[in-house]
């Protein structure tokens, strides 16, 4: 068994995303139609003996496009969390190092964090030997955030109550985009609060599963809030359909814009055409990627 292990942590875009009023304990459910797309995080972890303590490095990869500066407690980063919270589950440490080699914007509505619990997740289960199965894993990462046990799963599903249903579906075609990333970044807590002020719409789980079948129009229930909380999203989100000649949709809580396109040479063509006009980070994605974890080798 290798000493080290790399995992490719991609991350989610939500295709659709629908929101009920908050639940007494104060969490939204949703209904979310999601996949996973090749932008990723790379993790990379290497186990210690077992009286070390272990170490955590976190920085942005050199192809990031929109990096922001890394300001958070390490004890606060969701694949640390997700180490102790296997620590905690097996009742024993498994000390190791990890570097966390970051391509995924903070605050975009694409799940960085959460994708990189659930590579730490299936890294460490297969560096220590662990034996836990996927739905295990999910089990333990849903303590550290909503999206966690659908990218333990990786591609394609309609998630539902606060992330904790996982509807995994059959593979689907795979789907070429477009990311925007803004300058401005969106927090998720603030976007929800502003859903709250607005009054929350009608929750349409159904219509994100008819979605998922090939009808009806995309929609996102944070839009609104989002929008209205960032001007200057609203603008891009204009301009990018005028030059796209097509509708620009938000993932998440936002602040990401993606365009849905015809095959890749479209989403390549695009993403230049739209970098070039509006002066910000534009990438072609594809859905398919799930975690993937390799050893290295010297």
């Amino acid at each position: 068994m290798s000493e080290t292990l790399t995992a490719r942590c991609p991350a989610k875009l939500n295709l659709a995303l629908a929101v009920g009023p908050p639940r007494p304990d104060g969490l939204h459910p949703i209904c979310s139609w999601m996949t996973t797309i090749d932008l990723a995080d790379e993790l990379t972890i290497t186990r210690l003996p077992p009286d070390r303590l272990s170490r955590y490095a976190i920085l942005w990869h050199a192809e990031a496009r929109r990096p922001r500066e890394i300001d958070w407690s390490i004890t606060k980063d969701l694949a640390v969390r997700a180490h102790l919270a296997l620590e905690r589950y097996c009742e024993r440490a498994l000390p190791l190092q990890m570097k966390l080699e970051k391509r995924i914007p903070l605050g975009s509505g694409l799940g960085g964090g959460s994708s990189d619990a659930a590579g730490m997740l299936h890294a460490v289960n297969e560096l220590f030997e662990l034996g836990l199965s996927d739905d295990t894993l999910a089990g333990i990462g849903l303590e550290l955030g909503a999206d966690v046990p659908f990218l333990v799963y990786g591609g394609n599903a309609i998630v539902g109550g606060v992330g904790d249903d996982v509807d995994r579906q059959p593979t689907a075609d795979t789907l070429h985009a477009v990311l925007v990333f803004p300058e401005s970044a969106c927090e998720t807590a603030a976007v929800y609060r502003r859903f709250d002020e607005l009054g929350a719409s009608e929750f349409r789980p159904d219509a994100i599963r008819t979605l998922a079948t090939g009808g009806g129009e995309p929609f996102n229930d944070l839009m609104a809030p989002a929008l209205d909380l960032t001007p200057t999203l609203a603008t891009l989100r204009e301009a990018i359909a005028g030059h796209a000649e097509r509708p620009a949709h938000l993932s998440g809580s936002g602040s990401t814009l993606f365009v849905r396109c015809d095959d890749e040479l479209h989403a390549d063509f695009l993403a230049r055409r739209l970098e070039e006009a509006l002066g910000v980070p534009a990438v072609a994605t594809r859905t398919g990627e799930r975690v993937v974890v390799e050893a290295v080798t010297s």
